[in-house]
Parts: C-alpha cells; sequence; structure tokens
C-alpha cells in the first residue's frame, strides 16, 4: 500500500492530467482513503465517498476520522457486500480492479 503523495494532490486538484481513463485519479482517491486523509477540505472528502459509493473504491484498512469528528469504518468493519466493502466493489468492477485497489 502507498501512502497520499503531493502528486496525488495535484492529479485531484486538476494541476497535472494523465491520460489513462481516469484509472490514475480513482487510485489517487484509493490511497487518500487508505492514508485517512477525511480531514482535507471538502471536495476530498465527497470525491472520496463518491468513489465509494459507486464501487471504485473501497474503505480503508484503518478506520479515520472526519474533519467534522465522524468515525469512518474500516473496509472490515461494514458487511460484505454493502458500500465500502471489497465485495462491493468486486460486484460492481471485477476482481482485477478490486486487486488493483489493494495495491494503491
Amino acid at each position: 500500500m502507498t501512502a497520499f503523495t503531493l502528486e496525488d494532490a495535484l492529479l485531484l486538484e486538476g494541476e497535472t492530467t494523465v491520460e489513462d481513463g481516469g484509472e490514475a485519479e480513482v487510485m489517487a482517491l484509493q490511497r487518500a482513503i487508505n492514508s485517512g486523509m477525511w480531514s482535507l477540505q471538502g471536495s476530498y472528502g465527497r470525491a472520496m465517498m463518491a468513489a465509494i459509493e459507486c464501487g471504485q473504491c473501497m474503505l480503508g484498512l484503518d478506520h479515520a476520522v472526519d474533519y467534522w469528528g465522524n468515525r469512518i469504518p474500516s473496509r472490515s468493519e461494514v458487511e460484505a457486500g454493502t458500500k465500502g466493502s471489497r465485495a462491493f466493489v468486486v460486484e460492481h468492477y471485477g476482481e482485477d480492479w478490486a486487486q488493483m485497489l489493494e495495491g494503491a
């Protein structure tokens, strides 16, 4: 698992672009989720949550706390097949995608 980097932030801010169909942005979001970056500006949290809700990303390995003090569960704390779980990602994007996210 790789930490969230300045390059990830620049990508999410639109300061850099990558021609890969959005995969790099999703991977940057997954690294932000894995790193517990829920206290960043609101647009990051909204983007991370949107990616989780559609199955592009999964919750992190550890729980986190957002800017407001709300607890964000880890992927092992949610029921398999529900939003944020690995099974939800597999259902919507496939096993290869889930494995790619696990390496983020």
